[in-house]
């Protein structure tokens, strides 16, 4: 196994990967084996031939420490008698052309087909938030989001947990979210890490900056992490109930409206949605810190 897992090319094999005569040539405990052998070999070891799949590493040398923070911030908000919430929040974009997938067709070669339009390829946005403990999902649709749409998400976000004392929002670390004036909108933050954005930006907000103190701590998540982010999942669902070979190419309204109607449905809770991103009790990622508790984080 540990050998399997290294690059051939360390073994003297000038190839990007491991074939049967290559592991034969380089275990000499196989050489006397033909390549049928030495793949029943490898079969018994639980070594098979297996799709890759894609992979990168968040290189965040605060990457621990950070899910620590989101850790503490959901245990604070699942304890009895806190005011508080943890919101993961998240931007995509949908486009007018349907997107490739799988579906039911007759044996042969007629295929599922995406039927495009004639028009561009239009793209809208869609912001939401994930309520780590029901589900509930709080969402804007629009052609873009920028530094007003955002505040003005944030807005919608607040009015829809009114008394709420603090509401913890985890989020990547797109630029926009800490822009002077989205910062400017929200109560003052205490981030621990450094916050990356664009050298030609201001520093301070702008005259016409809103201040209205709302109740959002920003939590930034780990830099290329996705995966840290269960409203990534959301978006799966949304792309396999909605977007995929969907035939709204010439009725663009008609594609928000379904997109509308499919977030609409976590407009109060779901626990279905809670399990289908990983939030629930004993999940890998944030499981240990769903569970209920009557006592301090």
């Amino acid at each position: 196994m540990h050998m399997v897992r290294r690059d051939p090319r360390q073994f003297g094999e000038k190839r990007s990967r491991w074939t049967l005569a290559a592991i034969q040539r380089t275990c000499p405990w196989l050489c006397f084996r033909s390549l049928s052998g030495v793949w029943r070999v490898l079969h018994r070891l639980k070594i098979h031939y297996k799709r890759a799949r894609s992979y990168v590493h968040s290189p965040d040398p605060d990457y621990v420490e950070k899910l620590r923070d989101i850790q503490v911030c959901l245990r604070r908000s699942v304890v009895v008698g806190e005011r508080s919430v943890l919101l993961f929040q998240d931007e995509f974009t949908y486009y007018r052309q349907p997107t490739l997938a799988a579906a039911y067709e007759l044996v042969g070669h007629i295929q599922p087909l995406a039927r495009l339009s004639y028009h561009s390829n239009t793209a809208h946005r869609v912001a939401a938030t994930l309520d780590a403990f029901t589900g509930r999902v709080v969402y804007y649709q629009g052609p873009k989001i920028g530094v007003q749409a955002l505040v003005a998400f944030y807005q919608q976000v607040c009015e829809a947990y009114p008394g709420v004392k603090t509401i913890y929002i985890p989020q990547d670390n797109w630029p926009v979210h800490f822009h002077p004036d989205v910062l400017a909108a929200l109560q003052p933050q205490q981030f621990k890490w450094p916050i990356h954005v664009p050298p030609n930006w201001p520093t301070e907000p702008s005259p016409n900056a809103q201040r209205l103190n709302l109740p959002v701590q920003l939590l930034p998540l780990p830099t290329y992490a996705s995966w840290t982010n269960p409203s990534e999942k959301l978006w799966r669902w949304l792309k396999q109930d909605v977007l995929h070979l969907h035939g709204y190419a010439d009725r663009w309204p008609e594609l928000h409206k379904e997109a509308g109607d499919f977030l609409d449905q976590f407009a109060d809770s779901s626990p279905e949605l809670l399990h289908y991103v990983g939030l629930t009790p004993g999940s890998k990622l944030y499981g240990a810190a769903l569970v209920p508790t009557t006592g301090p984080p």
